[in-house]
């Protein structure tokens, strides 16, 4: 897979605050971002898990933590859904 780099810069004093280490910051950012836009239908799941650096399974466990649905489904479309088996 061919990735691209960004660089982010944030004030010192923030690893002071969260007293983290550079690596657990990037993880953090990436798994945030990827609630993110997984949350706004930005990315499939299994992208957002991708760009998160997770399994799928591992993924689902933290939208589950931070209350995010795994489906975005609508009760709409499940209806939908079921008149179009009749």
């Amino acid at each position: 897979m061919k990735t691209q780099e960004i660089k982010i810069e944030l004030p010192s004093d923030i690893f002071l605050a969260l007293n983290e280490s550079e690596n657990e910051i990037v993880k953090n950012i990436k798994i945030s971002l990827a609630l993110r836009l997984y949350f706004l239908q930005k990315l499939t799941i299994g992208k957002a898990a991708q760009f998160a650096g997770l399994s799928r399974y591992e993924f689902e466990n933290v939208l589950a933590e931070n209350n995010i649905p795994i489906s975005n489904l609508t009760i709409t479309d499940v209806i939908n859904d079921t008149q179009k088996l009749k």
